[in-house]
């Protein structure tokens, strides 16, 4: 079977959208037709090199669609489901999923490489090479075959752009504050950067009851729909939210600092670490430039003095079997927005304008729609 996709091919240069040849489903595998994508941070991470994989690979970690074709020994779905890829498969059955950290499953240490369980690819091109989907998915894909691990059914009434925003934006940005974090009633919480992830992040700390969310991101347009999100106060930078902090909390400062900003760099874990108290804790969100190191802190005073501590995660320590229908139920109550993330929907050719367009802070979330 051929299909159409967005492929990045070589570092540096921009998204190539090719045919590919695609394999049928093997056994516990699932061919999906993507109706939607969402186009994350992430992937734009691997085409400037921030983030290192193997190359070529077909882009897109956020996907919802219709379940085609089922391979032997599939249990989880069946042709004409609508289902949530997960960027992260759940087996089920590992060590970490057993006890409650699907976010960790043993299956996502492929996430880089593309290849599935048995260690092939299902995506070839026109000269007979392999290609990885980019966390064993390949939403920038019109169609792709993955693990029945990485699919979460849904209702068929959710809309596919929304839902495909559940496999990965959402339950990460929500999940940092309220599992990861770990934010309480009346806490005060920093968000750095507040895009696709970020904006999640202010809906969590709003969710887990925090009584202050403090917005820091240098972009209007980003401040102002963190403000819609559930943020009290939103600043330009962090000296602006330091002073206001230190204001509000009576010189305690904050319980909570967040990184999400789109690149990590030292200077923002440093600011976060600056802005929080005694007790408190810095969480770890973005990524950065694999070239870099990005925590490098003084110990005594800094962490030591304070008893602060820095949290890394993945996936915001959800569980996709168990938080992306939670989600999408508190979506369906009015309880989380969704809808109000896109800001625009591409067509897949239109890929290098929505990545320039969220390099350029245009949008929170763009969306591709793909063609039937």
């Amino acid at each position: 079977m051929r299909t159409k996709a967005a492929i990045i091919r070589e570092t540096g240069k921009p998204w190539e959208l090719v045919d590919l040849e695609l394999d049928e489903p093997r056994a516990g595998e699932v061919r999906i037709k993507f109706a939607a994508s969402g186009m994350c941070h992430s992937d734009e991470h691997l085409r400037t090199g921030d983030s290192r994989c193997r190359l070529p690979i077909v882009g897109g970690h956020e996907g919802a669609g219709v379940v085609e074709a089922v391979g032997p020994d599939v249990t989880r779905v069946r042709p004409g489901d609508h289902v949530v890829c997960s960027f992260i498969p759940a087996c089920g059955t590992c060590r970490y999923c057993s006890t409650g950290r699907q976010n960790l499953c043993d299956q996502g240490a492929q996430m880089v490489t593309g290849m599935l369980g048995d260690g092939t690819f299902r995506f070839h091109d026109e000269w007979g090479e392999d290609l990885g989907g980019f966390c064993m998915l390949g939403t920038f894909s019109q169609r792709a075959v993955v693990s029945q691990a990485s699919c979460v059914k849904i209702d068929d009434d959710i809309p596919f752009e929304v839902a495909a925003l559940t496999g990965c934006g959402v339950p990460t940005g929500w999940g940092t504050s309220v599992y990861a974090a770990g934010v309480r009633a009346n806490d005060t919480v920093v968000i750095f950067g507040v895009g696709g992830v970020g904006a999640n992040a202010v809906q969590g700390a709003l969710h887990a009851g925090a009584r202050n969310i403090v917005a820091v991101d240098p972009v209007a347009f980003k401040r102002e729909k963190a403000l819609e999100f559930g943020a009290t106060h939103a600043f330009a930078d962090a000296a602006q939210a330091h002073e206001a902090v230190v204001d509000m909390t009576r010189g305690q400062l904050a319980d909570h600092a967040i990184c999400t900003v789109g690149v990590l760099s030292a200077e923002v874990v440093s600011q976060a670490a600056a802005i929080v108290g005694k007790g408190a804790q810095v969480t770890v969100t973005s990524v950065g430039r694999s070239s870099e190191v990005q925590v490098q802190l003084a110990a005594n005073g800094m962490l030591v003095g304070y008893q602060r501590r820095i949290q890394g995660h993945v996936f915001g320590m959800c569980n996709p079997l168990l938080d992306i229908p939670r989600l999408l139920d508190l979506y369906r109550a009015g309880r989380l927005k969704l809808d109000e993330l896109i800001t625009r929907r591409y067509s897949l050719d239109e890929i290098n304008q929505g990545y320039q367009d969220l390099d350029e802070g245009r949008i929170l979330r763009g969306v591709v729609l793909h063609e039937d």
